[in-house]
């Protein structure tokens, strides 16, 4: 699974989006963050020694100053003098430690009120990077912190109205259907139930893949890994859709490498990625069109691709298809299915990539580490 991506339901393991890029997660016991600490602080403390030397300085200067006006001690030229060039180098110490201390603290006075603004979920809260380079460097991941979580804010809000609109639909059969047969406009026959209970499995379905993405972004997905004959899952992934593919004048293909390595994934997990696929692929085929399961191996990765001859995504579309909610103008489906195959196929430490042409049709490539012990 992407440690840049946000687990925006469950427990949080991976990298969270606002960590800065440049930084290691998890944190190894924030050392890097304490010794910037221990500089400014050292940085700071400096700069206060150094000004309660020089004014301590002063200070007797003066005093001496006062005792030489009054003749208690000497007040020889000499004297005098170094008196008052203390005097002068205390005042002027204590000006330059104010500017100085005013450098440290103008840019912490503006992350503690940048911080308030995220607390209070003003996400779009930035800070200028000003002062010395550790507080630059503070300033700078604070800002990307703020960036992310602003732009996460604003995916998971998109996500809820999403979820939302895909809920109303079936929720609105089911009631409408329901209405009609509580008031006798419909009789409660199989014909006329059809489409609640069609609904109701529309929100199984919606309630499972959103489950299943739940799981796999909180890093939660239970996987039982074992060895996987890449050859027998092809073939009883294209048999489930035999009658399917028939009916719908479709060839269902298997090429797989017959020395390729078993790979190293839950057996239930990967059907159901691979059916998912080739679901997709059906779906967007022509009569008399193929729909081509491939499996080969390269360097102890196993790759493979669900291939369709349809029309192929739009290049529009194309970046966006392994994202939520992402479907097609001709799709009937909820737009789960492409995110959950990446999330899965993440989870288990593989890739999933996509290439796709009007001309060749698309190919949904998967990449998965092989058995350790085949």
């Amino acid at each position: 699974m992407s440690p840049e991506r946000h687990r925006w339901w469950g427990e949080q393991q991976d990298r969270p989006p606002w960590w800065p890029s440049g930084t290691a997660w998890p944190p190894q016991s924030g050392d890097q963050w304490r010794r910037s600490g221990r500089r400014v602080a050292r940085r700071v403390g400096c700069v206060v020694g150094v000004v309660l030397l020089v004014f301590v300085s002063a200070l007797t200067a003066i005093v001496w100053l006062l005792l030489s006006a009054v003749g208690v001690v000497s007040s020889e030229p000499f004297t005098i003098a170094v008196a008052g060039i203390a005097v002068l180098l205390g005042t002027l110490a204590v000006v330059a430690a104010v500017l100085a201390l005013r450098r440290i603290a103008t840019p912490i006075s503006r992350l503690i009120a940048g911080a308030h603004r995220i607390e209070a979920g003003d996400y779009s809260a930035r800070v200028p990077v000003r002062g010395p380079s550790d507080l630059r460097s503070l300033a700078r991941a604070f800002n990307e912190m703020s960036s992310r979580l602003e732009a996460e804010e604003t995916r998971r809000r998109s996500v809820l109205a999403d979820v939302a609109h895909e809920l109303r639909t079936p929720l609105t059969i089911i009631r409408s259907q329901s209405e009609a047969i509580a008031d006798s406009v419909y009789p409660p026959d199989a014909e006329h139930m059809a489409p609640i209970i069609a609904a109701t499995k529309a929100l199984e379905v919606l309630i499972d893949d959103l489950r299943t993405l739940t799981l796999a972004e909180s890093g939660s997905l239970d996987l039982k890994r074992e060895p996987v004959d890449v050859d027998v899952l092809a073939n009883e992934t294209l048999d489930a859709f035999r009658a399917e593919a028939t009916e719908a004048g479709v060839s269902l293909v298997e090429r797989v490498d017959p020395a390729i390595p078993p790979v190293d994934a839950d057996p239930a997990r990967l059907r159901g990625v691979m059916g998912n696929l080739v679901s997709n692929a059906l779906a967007n085929s022509h009569r008399g069109g193929t729909v081509t399961v491939e499996g080969s191996a390269v360097d102890g990765t196993v790759r493979l691709t669900v291939r369709d001859d349809g029309e192929g995504i739009s290049a529009e579309l194309l970046p966006r298809i392994f994202d939520r909610f992402v479907k097609g103008s001709s799709s009937t489906g909820s737009g789960l299915g492409l995110a959950i195959v990446r999330d899965v196929i993440e989870a288990h430490g593989g890739a999933v990539s996509a290439e796709s042409s009007s001309a060749h049709g698309t190919a949904i490539h998967i990449d998965l580490p092989a058995a350790a012990n085949p």
